[in-house]
């Protein structure tokens, strides 16, 4: 006799992945009662002790024996919460990065939506009559102490309060004795679909002389429009927010709950008309759209700045849009996405979704819903927008796709950039990569036959690149005050464009009011308590402030080493630049665009708005301002100091400082005045900082391939970096060492990965960061599988150094940043 579905036929078991830091899946079994449960719907699952969100990816095919299949407990979800034609790529994500499934479908999810089982503990009547036990042992007493104290706490609360020594172990200790009490909560999602009350006049004839007049009114005016939201209503009939319940009631109308979405989007826009192209332009939308329906291909579009490839996007998407293909644009920074909106509502009205860290959790889960529910064809967003649960893309656009912006730093390390390539790939789509100065992976993509490149080498309406003089800041070092930092030429140009009632744009990547802070007794510099990094003066907080971990102390504060209250306050930030500027311009509107100015939501837009409408004259900022933005009255650009990014140990360094500057430069003269930029270093002679002089980025790539080339590096190679972490430094130092015993192990074991080269471990340029020691090793090889192949067998498999819970290992595969 066959076995019907319950009694453990295959439909009644799927593979589960978890949110965990686990590398497989699960399988669980489906209760008959829940009926069809498909992939990609959320589910509750015991997991260990406790119960957890899983994500169904598949039906499972192989039914473990040896051990008993635990049910799901609950469906989260009446339908999938993501596509399942997401699945594979999802799974190509975490194999790439070596990251767990689980983890990685999270990461993809908006936020808010895990539900899990949380243990609190709690001090029993037995364990409150043992404190007044005089031969109380002190760590039992300590705890029952804490748990008087705060009742019904997590674990992670009672650690906090009674430090290392409190363990799991202990809690279980005392449990068992019956002095506290465990028990176990369901916390459920924390963002929930939203609703607003609608009311509709329901059929009431008889008796309805006798209706006071302001029932009479809303239910004439229900009649009148229909259903109405209780606001609108409100708005409409006073009276109505004081009468709809008890209209209800009397059966005279009905108040319904009815979802609705959060609106993310920004102030309403006027429609436009597409401008008309230029033969380039024109040219570039030709070639691109005649590869829809042909399958994956990728373009490089190379435009100098202002030469309009935001309007070539708008053809593409377009054209995307005609033969039913959804879009997806990828910005590099959420201070873009403005921009960026505002050109594809004026083409496409509100058919537009958007995804990015900056909206609400609740704004960013209806966004997701609306794409998943295909209610929307075109997705605007960050980084995590690659996730966008689309079934099916037609075109994806990565603007800026040069931007390191596009690297996720924490947890699960991807590069939207080159996701964006792998789900085109998978989905069949066409990628766009758009840059006046494209990376040197995806130039050198090009040159080998990967990439097709489209290049725009004129600005709209033939408008000419800024004139770039450089200006030598080293016979300013004698100078005191800001005079030391803005040179005679600068400041004259800036008088100039003042007077021409045109703005200015001064650029310097570094935040704050002052970067160096010295005991003037003892010339110690002023370092962070938790960090082996120097703290920043900020003078509106009135600080030091660390910009790796957010450690601040008064600005009032000693030496630590001497006790001296005597500070001097050295080096300059876009606070001081800004105080500065103001005092050499009082007549001048002065604003600063940094991340300091720019936390609080719909600061950005509010200051772009403020740019756009002229009512800003000089603007101050960081990288920020560097790309992507459209101003036409922004006729001088000032670049402060051009050699800050020079100085750092990455071998990419030469790069990311020709990309900054020229990105920077070409905001100057995109309106109908041209522009000028003063760029001031002290390094005129670097090879970066010429060619962004002479905006030639055909000899800056050249001379930076063959570097590359002669040492080895990405283009030429592939690198995971692994990054070892810990409280203590010689545990974590240890723990390093072994690792590097065993891999050279491996080596010797292994003739394939001889090929490859390990560096180090060594301590990390930045040794501690938020109290965390660090080292790090770089595994550089040509091939990628034997790449992975050692790095998961180093890290995954079974004859490797065993590390305590204090010791973190992290893998980022492709880094960008080394420190």
């Amino acid at each position: 006799m066959c076995p019907s579905k319950s009694d453990n036929s295959r439909d009644d078991f799927v593979d589960v992945a978890v949110p965990m830091p686990v590398y497989g899946t699960y399988t669980y079994r489906v209760p008959p009662s829940f009926g069809t449960v498909r992939p990609g719907m959320r589910v509750l699952v015991p997991f260990g002790r406790r119960q957890i969100t899983g994500y169904v990816l598949a039906a499972a095919t192989q039914i473990p024996t040896n051990t008993p299949i635990k049910p799901i407990a609950d469906l989260l979800d009446d339908a999938p919460f993501f596509p399942e034609a997401m699945i594979p790529f999802l799974r190509w994500v975490a194999d790439y990065y070596i990251h767990p499934i689980g983890e990685v479908i999270q990461a993809a999810l908006p936020g808010g939506l895990t539900v899990e089982e949380q243990a609190r503990y709690t001090l029993t009547q037995t364990g409150r009559q043992m404190l007044i036990d005089p031969d109380l042992e002190v760590a039992a007493r300590q705890l029952l102490q804490i748990l008087d104290r705060f009742p019904d706490s997590r674990y992670a609360r009672l650690r906090r309060q009674g430090g290392k020594g409190l363990t799991r172990a202990r809690l279980a200790a005392l449990q068992q004795k019956g002095w506290i009490e465990r028990r176990t909560l369901l916390r459920a999602e924390r963002i929930r679909p939203k609703t607003q009350r609608v009311v509709a006049a329901r059929p009431f004839d008889e008796g309805e002389a006798r209706l006071s007049p302001q029932r009479r009114r809303i239910l004439e005016q229900l009649r009148a429009s229909g259903p109405l939201p209780l606001s609108e209503l409100k708005a409409l009939v006073p009276s109505a927010a004081n009468l709809a319940r008890a209209m209800a009631r009397d059966a005279q109308l009905t108040i319904e709950a009815h979802p609705v979405y959060r609106d993310p989007l920004g102030e309403p826009v006027t429609m436009d008309r597409p401008p008309e192209l230029t033969a380039e332009q024109d040219a570039a939308v030709r070639r691109i759209s005649a590869a829809f329906g042909q399958g994956f291909q990728t373009f490089l579009l190379a435009g100098v700045t202002g030469s309009g490839k935001t309007e070539v996007y708008l053809h593409l998407a377009t054209e995307a849009l005609a033969r039913q293909l959804p879009v997806l644009v990828l910005v590099p920074e959420i201070a873009l996405i403005s921009q960026l909106e505002r050109a594809f509502r004026s083409r496409f009205g509100e058919r537009i979704a958007l995804l990015h860290s900056g909206l609400s959790d609740g704004e960013r889960y209806d966004q997701w819903r609306r794409i998943a529910r295909g209610e929307t064809s075109i997705a605007i967003g960050a980084r995590s927008a690659i996730f966008a649960p689309f079934a099916r893309l037609g075109l994806i656009i990565v603007d800026e796709e040069h931007d390191d912006s596009y690297k996720q730093e924490s947890t699960l390390r991807y590069h939207a950039r080159d996701l964006a390539v792998v789900r085109a790939r998978m989905e069949g789509a066409l990628v766009v990569l758009g840059s006046a100065t494209p990376s040197v992976q995806s130039a050198f993509n090009a040159q080998n036959g990967k990439y097709a490149q489209v290049t725009l080498m004129e600005r709209v309406d033939r408008r000419t690149l800024p004139d770039i003089i450089v200006q030598d800041l080293t016979p300013l070092r004698e100078e005191r005050g800001i005079r030391r930092f803005l040179t005679p030429t600068l400041l004259e140009a800036m008088q100039a464009t003042l007077q021409r009632r045109e703005q200015v744009l001064l650029f310097l990547n570094r935040r704050g009011f002052s970067s160096m802070l010295v005991c003037a007794a003892c010339n110690q510099p002023l370092r962070c308590d938790r960090c082996d990094i120097s703290l920043t003066y900020h003078k509106q907080l009135n600080a030091y402030t660390c910009h790796y971990c957010g450690f601040s102390r008064p600005a009032a504060s000693c030496c630590s080493r001497c006790g001296s209250s005597k500070i001097k306050r050295l080096g300059l930030g876009t606070e001081k630049l800004e105080s500065e500027i103001q005092k050499l311009f009082p007549q001048a509107k002065v604003a600063r665009m940094d991340r300091d100015t720019t936390r609080r939501r719909g600061e950005i837009v509010k200051i772009l708005k403020a740019l756009r409408e002229r009512r800003i004259d000089i603007l101050v900022g960081t990288q920020m301002v560097a790309k992507g933005h459209d101003y036409p009255f922004i006729t001088l650009v000032g670049i402060v100091c051009a050699d800050l990014s020079l100085s750092m140990p990455d071998f990419r360094a030469g790069e990311r400082t020709f990309q900054l500057l020229a990105q920077v430069a070409g905001r100057a003269g995109r309106g109908p005045s041209s522009g000028q930029v003063i760029l001031q270093t002290y390094n005129a002679a670097h090879f970066s900082i010429d060619a962004a002089r002479h905006q030639d980025y055909g000899a800056f790539y050249r001379q930076e391939i063959e570097f590359r080339k002669a040492l080895g590096y990405p283009p030429f190679s592939r690198m995971i970096q692994i990054r070892i972490s810990g409280p203590d430094p010689s545990a974590t130092r240890e723990y390093a060492r072994r690792l590097g015993d065993y891999y050279h192990r491996l080596q010797q074991r292994d003739a394939k990965s001889r090929n490859l080269d390990v560096l180090g471990p060594i301590e990390a340029p930045l040794t501690r960061i938020a109290d965390q020691y660090r080292w790090q090793l770089l595994v550089k090889g040509e091939k990628v599988h034997l790449l992975h192949h050692f790095v998961r067998t180093l890290l995954l498999g079974s004859g490797g150094p065993a590390r305590s819970r204090q010791i973190k290992v992290a893998i980022d595969v492709d880094p960008v940043f080394l420190m």
